[in-house]
C-alpha cells in the first residue's frame, strides 16, 4: 500500500485531471477506449487522489477522510440558486 500512496503523493495535478478525463469519458485524450479494468483502477486513483490532495465539499466527491459528500436537496437548490446579476424597475425599459 504505501507504493500507490507514495504515486499519489508525488502525481502532479496534470496527472490527474487526465485520469479524471478518462473516468468520466471513457477513452484516453487520443481515443482509446478504457478497459472495464482500466477504468476501473483509474477511479480508484481519483478517488484516492481526491481524498489525500484535495480539500473539497462538492456533491459526490471524495473527502479528506475518504467518505463521499452526499448534499442534501435543499443544500443543492441552495448552491444552485445562484445571485441576481442586476436589478432592474419597469422604469428602466
Amino acid at each position: 500500500m504505501t507504493d500507490i500512496n507514495k504515486m499519489i503523493d508525488e502525481m502532479p495535478q496534470e496527472v490527474y485531471e487526465r485520469l479524471m478525463s478518462g473516468v468520466e469519458l471513457g477513452k484516453w485524450e487520443d481515443g482509446t477506449v478504457l478497459t472495464q479494468e482500466q477504468r476501473d483502477s483509474t477511479m480508484q486513483l481519483v478517488m484516492l487522489y481526491q481524498a489525500r490532495r484535495l480539500d473539497q465539499t462538492d456533491h459526490f466527491t471524495i473527502n479528506s477522510e475518504g467518505k463521499m459528500n452526499e448534499l442534501t436537496k435543499a443544500q443543492l437548490k441552495k448552491q444552485f440558486k445562484g445571485e441576481p446579476i442586476a436589478d432592474f424597475k419597469q422604469e428602466d425599459f
